[in-house]
């Protein structure tokens, strides 16, 4: 018997330190971020154990939970390294572990067993059995392979032990392999996929070449951008909470562990938004589509599908022709600190009678922008307030027009006041 509708969990990835704080305060139940090895995403930043402290320590004060990934299909050479990995963790006291591999598995359980372990997706969850019999060796949470539809989830949920969670991808980059399963990278350029190192082969463009005419590339399907025989749509399941939830599912995932802030905080903040709704009732959700519709689409993205969720040929179909990112807002920072600016005749320095003071937000620019420019203030409970670049003063405190270099520290003087947390960003 199904079990009664329970309110799913919101994960987020996390890249970097900021990015966590970000998904934290636009509205994460919790996180998922790799340390610097042992992970399936080693061209992210990543964090340190310094890093990782502080990340788990902000979470937890705010009630969000913190998961760090271990998925890599490891070798005999890792065991070592990773043996030390899991004993620097047991003092971190992260929520839990993500393995895909047995090894890693059974020694996270002896080194630290009070620390909940989820079974990654790299694992090739497709069935039932599999859930069980990874619940007979101690995992609390198994995620389910992409390959899934609802249905075979659905039938998951009813056949495994109540307590057990399921963990689906509901928004982000789709992977053309089998459960993420890819050779792609390692046979082209040496760096293994299944070790951390993808280096995204299958976003390149091919053709195909007859073998007696070298040198002549005959496309398969092309348009002016070029041939793109791997590449898939990323997904995006803001239609369909009610489905997902009545699947069973336990956590719904976001996928996205080498983003910008800037993505992090509108798929966290949309789909909070749209679980929440849904939970007040559907109606409110189904009125607010349009707003999780046009929220959605300010990360960056490809085009759209399903997934494998509605079945595995239809019009969502998850290959196309081309790979073009659709990018409609700019990430220009996050605001770190409010502080105050002096200025006099357009020139900063020390406070006597004839000099003004502005209340300014302080980012780490990440996009150049400019006095005059029409932004966005993006905040966690949904509201999005246009403003006006009025100044901008570098780190010695004196105006510029313009903040041309990347990670500028830069305090912004706005048309509104923004608040620590807040995202600045720009339509493109």
């Amino acid at each position: 018997m199904m079990r009664d509708k329970r309110k799913p969990e919101l994960l987020v990835p996390a890249a970097s330190l900021e990015v966590l704080r970000t998904a934290v305060i636009f509205g994460a139940d919790a996180v998922y971020i790799g340390g610097e090895a042992f992970g399936l995403r080693a061209k992210a930043k990543n964090f340190s154990m310094e890093e990782m402290a502080e990340g788990i320590a902000f979470a937890h004060e705010r009630g969000v939970r913190v998961y760090v990934t271990a998925n890599i299909l490891a070798h005999n050479y890792d065991l070592e390294g990773a043996e030390k990995y899991f004993y620097e963790l047991k003092e971190l006291r992260p929520d839990a572990l993500i393995i895909a591999d047995p090894g890693m598995f059974s020694l996270a359980r002896k080194i630290c067993p009070e620390i909940d372990i989820h079974i990654s997706t790299q694992a090739n969850n497709t069935n039932y059995l599999t859930y069980c019999f990874w619940y007979e060796q101690g995992a609390k949470r198994v995620v389910s392979a992409r390959e899934l539809s609802l249905k075979e989830i659905r039938e998951i949920r009813e056949r495994i032990p109540d307590d057990m969670e399921i963990e689906s991808f509901v928004h982000g980059a789709m992977c053309i392999s089998y459960s993420g399963r890819c050779l792609l990278s390692n046979y082209f350029t040496g760096r293994d996929a299944n070790r951390g190192a993808c280096t995204h082969p299958c976003r390149w463009k091919y053709a195909l070449v007859e073998e007696t005419r070298p040198g002549e590339y005959l496309p398969v399907f092309e348009n002016d951008r070029g041939t793109f025989l791997f590449n898939s749509k990323d997904l995006n399941m803001i239609e369909h909470i009610p489905e997902l939830v009545d699947a069973g599912i336990d956590s719904f995932k976001i996928e996205g562990r080498m983003k910008t802030a800037l993505y992090a905080a509108a798929a966290a903040r949309t789909y909070r938004r749209a679980i929440d709704d849904y939970f007040c009732s559907e109606e409110t959700y189904r009125e607010n589509m349009e707003w999780y519709r046009a929220q959605i689409a300010k990360c960056t993205y490809r085009k759209f599908t399903t997934g494998f969720y509605f079945g595995k040929a239809d019009e969502n179909t998850q290959i196309y022709d081309e790979s073009t990112y659709v990018k409609e807002s700019i990430y220009l920072g996050t605001v770190s600190a409010l502080v105050v600016e002096r200025e006099k005749n357009g020139e900063a320095g020390e406070l006597d009678s004839g000099w003004q003071t502005h209340m300014c937000a302080r980012i780490e620019q990440r996009n150049k922008f400019s006095v005059g420019d029409e932004i966005e203030i993006m905040k966690p409970d949904g509201r999005d307030i246009p403003v006006r670049v009025l100044a901008m003063y570098d780190e010695n405190g004196m105006p510029v027009e313009s903040c041309p270099h990347p990670k500028q520290i830069i305090d912004v003087k706005l048309s509104e006041e923004a608040a620590v947390g807040d995202i600045l960003r720009v339509e493109k």
